[in-house]
């Protein structure tokens, strides 16, 4: 598999490509590994809200394709388009995740019962908008992260964000009023070398105060 030289390469390296081999298929065991490693990203009170559904098969990709406006392009000849949702009850894993970090040994017993009596009626306390706000900050975090690890085993991705995000969910099985559409990332072996892009100067970017 191949490997990006050192992390510098991975972060900073990246240019815009959106022309894939449309004949490699990214094995479901790397995707899986990927996926894992993208979601060691931080979350609010670790409540984990981002959610992967994969479209990688002709049918799957041709359902997406009048959803993604200008990028069907990548749709077309990248391995998978993943998609990113949030999920708005993500606080029904919180006692499954602390048990889990409890179990591990990472959180005694007395933490994890006060976390979840403190955490989850806290979360459901929330509206909407509220919650949308949460789980499109932290499945953004996820995201990046993913991106970066596709590059370190040998992928390109490129973000979209022109999406129908009032018919992604429904159109993929998915709950509508639970889970909220945040970005969907093609991924695959890049055949063009991509285009790069111009940043403003941090300087402009940063006050100190």
């Amino acid at each position: 598999m191949e490997k990006a030289k050192d992390f510098s390469t991975i972060m900073y390296g990246r240019k815009s490509v959106r022309v894939y081999d449309e004949t490699y298929k990214i094995p479901h065991e790397e995707m899986l590994t990927m996926i894992q490693k993208a979601t060691t990203a931080p979350s609010s009170v670790n409540m984990q809200p981002w959610r992967f559904v994969i479209a990688e098969s002709d049918e799957a990709k041709e359902k997406l394709r009048p959803l993604i406006r200008f990028n069907t392009k990548q749709n077309d000849t990248s391995s998978a388009m993943v998609m990113i949702f949030g999920d708005l009850e993500c606080y029904e894993y919180g006692e499954e995740i602390y048990n889990q970090a409890y179990e591990a040994g990472k959180m005694p017993k007395e933490v994890r019962d006060h976390q979840l009596a403190a955490i989850i009626p806290y979360y459901k306390s929330f509206s909407k908008s509220e919650m949308n706000d949460i789980v499109k900050v932290d499945s953004s975090l996820a995201a990046m992260q993913f991106m970066l690890v596709a590059r370190e085993h040998g992928y390109e991705t490129n973000p979209i964000g022109g999406f129908e995000a009032d018919q992604l969910a429904e159109a993929f099985d998915l709950e509508q009023e639970r889970y909220v559409p945040v970005i969907i990332l093609s991924i695959g072996k890049a055949v063009e070398e991509g285009y790069e892009s111009v940043r403003l100067a941090a300087d402009k970017l940063t006050t100190f105060k």
